[in-house]
Parts: structure tokens; C-alpha cells; sequence
């Protein structure tokens, strides 16, 4: 599997859909609670923020714009990004 694929793959079916949770889970909170805090509301857009460049770097990705060596390195930063949340 090519680094392109593996960062497809990883994109589509690891970081994308936890984003997606992650907001389904605040948008939860606030129904439940009938009120947005700042926090969340900051929370909310950040991770749409989020959502909004991964889908743009998985674009990139399918349309052959990164090269081998740039996959690697955002696969590297992304595998960096999730142990620190651990």
C-alpha cells in the first residue's frame, strides 16, 4: 500500500469519522443541556475547523497533489496528534 493510500484509508476511516463523533457528542451536550457554553461553542468550531482541513487534505490526497514523502510526514504528524490526546 502506497502512503497516499495509507493516509486515504486513515483520513476516511479513523480521523474524519472521530471528528464527526466528537462533534455529535458536543451537539449532544447542548441538547441535553438547552445551552451552549462558550467553551463549547469555541470547542464546536474549532472541531469543525478541523474537520473542514482534513477533508481539504484528503481532496489533495485523491486528486495525486502530495507526493509519497508528504503523506508520510502528515501521517507521522496525525500518529503525533493522537498519542498526545492519549
Amino acid at each position: 500500500m502506497t502512503e497516499a493510500e495509507d493516509l486515504t484509508d486513515l483520513l476516511e476511516n479513523d480521523v474524519i469519522p472521530e471528528i464527526e463523533s466528537f462533534i455529535d457528542d458536543l451537539y449532544e451536550k447542548i441538547a441535553e443541556t438547552k445551552n451552549a457554553t462558550d467553551e463549547d461553542k469555541t470547542q464546536l468550531a474549532e472541531l469543525q475547523e478541523l474537520k473542514k482541513e482534513f477533508a481539504l487534505l484528503l481532496d489533495e490526497v485523491k486528486n495525486g497533489e502530495l507526493d509519497e514523502e508528504e503523506c508520510r510526514a502528515v501521517i507521522d504528524e496525525i500518529d503525533m496528534m493522537r498519542e498526545e490526546e492519549e
